[in-house]
């Protein structure tokens, strides 16, 4: 899973969110390093809705415009949990694998 899929359902992880909400969500979790322009979002919307990972929640009309709100479904949350156990398994695998090979200076993981 693309870094920036993986963010959004994050993003969508504990309640329906609008577009422009997930943009900052985004922006939010991943500490400003990533941030989603307008068409990059929609697009992979659309993507995970294909995939089924996501679905549209209800559409609402503020100031004239329509805002679609989007939550995680139940294929969209297990796919988020996969993919956080394998983030954890290959974090712990490079661990171990550098527990010997570490430059003067920096500290040894917990």
């Amino acid at each position: 899973m693309r870094r920036p899929s993986f963010l959004i359902l994050s993003a969508l992880a504990p309640a329906p969110l609008h577009g422009y909400a997930v943009i900052k969500e985004v922006a939010r979790l991943s500490d400003g390093r990533t941030r989603l322009a307008a068409g990059t979002l929609y697009a992979a919307l659309d993507r995970l809705n294909d995939e089924g990972l996501v679905e549209v929640d209800r559409e609402e009309t503020v100031d004239g415009r329509l805002r679609r709100y989007y939550r995680l479904t139940d294929p969209g949350i297990a796919a988020l949990v996969a993919e956080a156990e394998q983030m954890r398994r290959d974090a712990r695998m490079v661990t171990q694998r550098l527990s010997g090979a570490r430059p003067a200076g920096v500290p040894r993981p917990a």
